[in-house]
């Protein structure tokens, strides 16, 4: 059961990033100017999908601050960070087109075997 708030500290953490990535895009680089960048980062906030991200930010927090309280943080950051770092990955290659490489497999297959090793450690 404790798991469930590492997972869930992932998944919203993956979905919070993807959307933004996502939704950000459709607005054009960040501007120089101060005032424009005030009005950019309100035109930003004003989409709902980029508004959900921020809350499954939040979400994903608390589910964090869950599961510190089941975990050691030796333990239970390396499961996020690498949990983030493949799913993420997995879901930019898949639903925003992102390219994929031979590298970046190795590097992800790497990854999970640490985590893999990680959890034996346990």
């Amino acid at each position: 059961m404790k798991y469930i708030y590492i997972f869930g500290t992932v998944t919203f953490t993956v979905y919070g990033q993807l959307i933004l990535k996502w939704r950000i895009g459709n607005y054009g680089n960040f501007p120089n100017l101060f005032y424009d960048k005030i009005i950019f980062l309100i035109r930003l906030l004003s989409d709902g999908f980029i508004l959900s991200g921020f809350i499954a930010a939040f979400v994903a927090s608390l589910f964090w601050m869950a599961a510190m309280t089941k975990f050691d943080i030796s333990h239970a950051y390396p499961l996020i960070v690498g949990g983030l770092a493949v799913l993420t990955s997995l879901f930019a290659i898949v639903f925003l087109k992102e390219p994929i490489s031979t590298l970046k497999v190795f590097g992800l297959s790497f990854i999970l075997f640490g985590l893999f090793l990680l959890n034996k450690g346990s």
